[in-house]
């Protein structure tokens, strides 16, 4: 079905700031999308977001290339369908992935890791919208998009990778997954 590869990257976090990171760009997409105010990784916040990146000194980058093979790539499916094979594929990427920065965090004492996209902890839908805390505190990160970071011009820039979206219920030839760890 398919296959990975992945990349690696390491940047200053006062570089990745000022050449990667557009907060007001990226707040006004963040608006638009049906998770803002809707799901605790995701805007808005009560925090600074400029301040939270400025806590750490470096970022560790991490992205997972996943490629289709032929009987999947550039192919039509139904909602079903797309929906049973994103699950087994970037879901399951992104759960593992989750899990080797937990541990990452772990193994090195005051960082923490920003998810390849937005929480999906909750099957129920997140307690936000109930007006309530997060389940998982513990467990709760941000994604490097939700906290202004421009995943694409990352990737393009510092591992040679170009993003592929999903067109007309068109299965793309490769998802990208991002993710990193931020170390004080």
């Amino acid at each position: 079905m398919f296959t990975t590869q992945r990349y690696t990257a390491q940047i200053a976090v006062k570089e990745y700031v000022e050449r990667y990171v557009d907060v007001e760009g990226f707040l006004a997409c963040c608006r638009e999308c049906p998770s803002y105010d809707r799901v605790w990784s995701c805007p808005s916040y009560d925090f600074d977001v400029l301040e939270y990146w400025h806590q750490y000194e470096t970022l560790e980058l991490t992205a997972v290339k996943i490629r289709f093979d032929e009987a999947y790539a550039g192919k039509p499916f139904s909602e079903e369908e797309m929906n049973q094979i994103m699950e087994k594929s970037v879901g399951a990427v992104k759960q593992q992935l989750s899990q080797e920065l937990y541990k990452r965090e772990r193994e090195v004492p005051g960082s923490v890791s920003l998810s390849a996209g937005s929480c999906s902890l909750c099957e129920k839908g997140c307690a936000r919208v109930q007006g309530q805390s997060c389940r998982f505190p513990e467990k709760l990160r941000y994604s490097i998009e939700a906290l202004g970071g421009n995943v694409g011009l990352t990737i393009s820039r510092l591992m040679g990778l170009e993003l592929e979206w999903m067109e007309q219920g068109r299965l793309p030839g490769y998802f990208v997954l991002v993710c990193g760890l931020l170390k004080k």
